[in-house]
């Protein structure tokens, strides 16, 4: 400490009398040094003030820090003190200690705790006061005063010097700590978690009532519940990304211009403003200035500044989170970093719901597709039965040769409509598919099947219908010979060694019956006992499948025949 004037007064205390008299008698020459006897009249002479410096000289710190609490040296510090007796009346305390109490009076003479009118104390303690008397040590504790002030309390009592007495507390220092910034922070971090938890918290039960648009409505109703009031942002955009087409499209939109909610958005760093910046990026931006900033784009009428986070899971940017206020500079890195966690777990709703979602429709197609399976070969036994009793029936009454075409046309119908309800179910999952996994190309294709054996047949519908075909099959020659007179279809994937023809043979007739037809044979590696397949491209067949063959040997297959001719294969087809 610097002592400027030769005349100030310095006060010099230990609970040696002599000691504090020794070390006064030092700056006895250029100060007016005052060496108190007891606790009493130090305090007594502090409160009386005029004093510019401190001087303690072998105190223990409870001695000390009840003259420093005590004295104009911590008028200006930042937290408050107040020196407290037995019963809890207030002695003395700084300023800071009165600007929390909120009195903007002297609250000496006041009780401890009426100075905080009915404060509601929250440990660890739950009376720091009687225990630091009791106990003879400090004693911490926690005040919350209405709902959002939080003061930290400790309490640590005088003994008195005296040898009489020691041992005996005379006084509580009590030290008051604004802690409210940080309480709240813990609060909504807290808050912020358990919301993560609700936002996807659906039972297995609520997620088979619930449509697509129900879960995202749900959802949406969450995100702005808490956002609203557990960040308090009252304008809000979120936005998820297109992973084909880049664009980001809107989810929730709440006090943005209609213009803005509008706007098509790409995951650009240029000429997309903030939020498209942020997508591709995947970096969190906080705009000061909405009328300064070369990225912002208005939002929110009459915004000023704005904050936009990434949603990401697994390091992805699937998304965007956008709020804005009117003021500049609203925003804080508090404010990001609560925003940023609060955008992990809306992306983890957003990923459990859609995994969920997912999985309900696999079910569901499972099941149209268990249901395929079992009636797609009565189903085209049916059909075939159908097909030659109205090409063999030439004469017979006008009304049974009627009703027969409506067996067909019924009969055809109910299997496309369990293969498409399957298709639907799946359609957001195939939506999301990466290049390569879907092909558009086959979906809605006739496609006929002929093979003697049962499992084939089986598989055919299995696998050509999750492609999206519509799939018939037949046993023979003669019946696929026969269904081709009949119906229109797209291709034909004939075995090469049915019970009635060869191969080649059956790409002969076919072509009869339809010059554009694309046929493709299949067979067995190297088993061409007929040499069916060198006969079969001597007539001009040119595709061929080889058994056992994968799905995507089958697609890449039925694509190069659905070409346009002339047209090249793409390179990963």
């Amino acid at each position: 400490m610097t002592i400027e004037s030769a005349t100030a007064r310095i006060l010099c205390f230990s609970r040696d009398v002599n000691q504090a008299r020794e070390f006064g008698a030092r700056f006895q020459s250029d100060y007016d040094v005052v060496c108190p006897e007891s606790i009493e009249d130090s305090l007594e002479s502090l409160q009386q003030g005029g004093f510019a410096g401190l001087f303690l000289c072998g105190c223990d710190m409870s001695a000390a820090g009840l003259l420093l609490q005590a004295g104009g040296i911590l008028e200006n510090l930042h937290d408050g003190f107040a020196l407290v007796g037995l019963n809890r009346e207030i002695l003395w305390h700084n300023a800071r200690f009165r600007e929390l109490a909120g009195d903007g009076e002297t609250l000496v003479g006041n009780n401890f705790y009426s100075c905080f009118g009915a404060p509601e104390i929250l440990g660890p303690d739950f009376c720091p006061l009687n225990t630091a008397i009791g106990m003879g040590e400090s004693a911490r504790s926690t005040l919350r005063i209405g709902d959002k002030t939080y003061y930290e309390v400790e309490a640590t009592p005088v003994f008195d010097p005296n040898a009489e007495y020691q041992g005996v507390a005379r006084y509580l220092i009590i030290v008051l700590r604004d802690t409210s910034a940080q309480v709240l922070q813990k609060q909504k971090l807290n808050a912020i978690y358990q919301a993560g938890l609700e936002l996807g918290d659906l039972t297995p039960q609520e997620l088979l009532e619930m449509s697509v648009e129900d879960r995202i409505e749900l959802l949406k109703s969450k995100i702005l519940h808490f956002t609203q009031d557990l960040l308090e942002y009252e304008t809000v955009e979120i936005r998820l990304l297109n992973r084909r087409t880049r664009q980001l499209e809107p989810l929730l939109a709440v006090g943005m211009e209609e213009e803005a909610e509008r706007r098509p958005l790409m995951a650009s760093p240029k000429d997309n403003g903030v939020t498209g910046f942020v997508a591709a990026t995947g970096k969190s931006y906080l705009c000061e200035d909405t009328s300064t900033d070369p990225l912002y784009i208005l939002g929110a009428a009459e915004a000023r500044s704005s904050l936009t986070v990434p949603l990401t899971l697994h390091d992805e940017v699937f998304g965007t989170f956008n709020v804005e206020s009117p003021r500049p500079g609203a925003f804080s890195e508090n404010d990001l970093q609560f925003l940023e966690l609060f955008a992990r777990e809306i992306a983890v709703a957003l990923n459990t719901l859609d995994l969920l979602a997912v999985e309900k429709s696999s079910t569901a197609s499972r099941k149209a597709e268990a249901i395929l399976r079992e009636v797609a070969e009565p189903v085209d036994e049916i059909i075939q039965d159908s097909t030659w009793l109205l090409e063999n029936a030439v004469g017979s009454n006008p009304q049974i040769m009627d009703r027969l075409r409506d067996v067909l046309k019924h009969t055809r119908g109910i299997k496309q409509m369990i293969q498409r309800a399957g298709m639907e179910t799946e359609g957001r999952a195939l939506d999301d598919m990466d290049e390569g996994e879907s092909s558009p190309m086959l979906r809605a294709k006739k496609v006929l099947v002929v093979d003697a054996d049962d499992e084939v047949r089986r598989s055919a519908h299995q696998l050509l219908g999750r492609l999206g075909c519509d799939v018939e099959t037949a046993h023979d020659a003669e019946e696929c010979f026969l269904l081709a007179r009949s119906f229109h279809y797209d291709a034909v994937i004939a075995d090469i060694r049915l019970p009635d023809r060869k191969g080649y043979e059956v790409f002969e007739q076919l072509h009869q019956i339809d010059p554009h037809l694309c046929v493709i044979l299949m067979t067995g590696y190297g088993y061409d006992p007929g040499h069916s397949i060198v006969k079969a491209r001597q007539a001009g067949c040119d595709t061929f499948l080889f058994k056992p063959f994968r799905v995507e040997q089958l697609t890449k297959v039925l694509e190069k025949a659905f070409l346009p001719p002339g047209e090249q294969p793409a390179e990963n087809a």
